[in-house]
């Protein structure tokens, strides 16, 4: 059981499980457009495990205490890794178009600035430290990467309906990365001025709430409306919610990091069922 519980805790806290999230809302949209291409949902998979790691380990000193002793009891394995999921991603990019990559390359360098501060007329500054802007980050990320992007790799035109997803993949990411803020808000510094931490916990579930009931919303504007994409995002909105609002800064190390972020698992799961 001991061996069990080393190899879960290194799928879920050396990104991979956050990795197969992205992967999987990678896969929700081509499927939705009847496409069953891999190259782009592998290559989020390890990108965001490589990119995930980076920060984790240039940003070890920030984490919670029993984090910061699963970096260091496991690091070399996590370097590994990251070596290795880089490279994959190295491979795979030669297969991508020239739109893709130049669509590619302004989330490179989020993650570069997010990581490391740069510097502006002698004056440090970083992504990571301005308000609020690591959620943001976070979800306009993850909206055109999981969207925008694959639609761009296969030549998918971007219309009204690709437009709403991207916004509600956005509304969406923002919800479920709520409940990791307040789990981390006693350990965050103070400059980061994440959404717990500037409107207090109460009112980051009502935004996160509101959140969701536009995410769910917007679906009723898509042209045509699918009775069966509606009872999915109608679900997952339940779900997500239940999430938020259960959601305590003193919650289990598991409750976000694995159950908040199967979300996306879980929705893919249903959409596989369903259609």
């Amino acid at each position: 059981m001991p061996t069990l519980k080393k190899i879960i805790d290194f799928y879920i806290f050396s990104n991979i499980h956050v990795g197969l999230a992205v992967f999987c809302l990678v896969k929700i949209t081509l499927l939705s457009y009847g496409n069953n291409s891999n190259l782009i949902a592998f290559f989020c998979l390890f990108s965001t495990i490589t990119s995930y790691n980076l920060i984790r380990i240039f940003r070890v000193e920030e984490v919670q205490p029993w984090f910061f002793r699963f970096i260091k009891n496991n690091k070399l394995l996590i370097i590994l890794l990251t070596i290795f999921s880089c490279i994959v991603c190295f491979f795979l990019i030669f297969s991508f178009t020239l739109n893709t990559i130049l669509w590619l390359l302004p989330f490179a360098l989020i993650t570069l600035f997010y990581v490391n501060p740069f510097s502006f007329k002698n004056k440090n500054f970083s992504l990571r430290y301005i308000a609020l802007i690591k959620l943001f980050l976070i979800a306009i990320s993850w909206a055109v990467v999981t969207v925008i992007i694959p639609l761009v790799q296969h030549s998918i035109n971007l219309g009204f309906n690709e437009i709403v997803i991207t916004v509600q993949r956005f509304l969406f990411v923002v919800s479920i990365t709520i409940p990791f803020d307040i789990r981390d808000m006693s350990y965050d510094t103070k400059n980061l001025k994440t959404l717990p931490q500037t409107i207090g916990i109460s009112k980051s579930k009502v935004f996160g709430l509101v959140f969701l009931m536009l995410f769910l919303g917007l679906e009723f504007i898509k042209t045509p409306i699918y009775t069966e994409q509606l009872q999915i995002h109608f679900f997952i909105s339940v779900l997500a919610l239940f999430f938020l609002l259960k959601s305590t800064e003193n919650q289990n190390e598991y409750y976000s990091a694995f159950f908040v972020e199967s979300l996306p698992i879980i929705w893919l799961g249903l959409f596989l069922w369903l259609l």
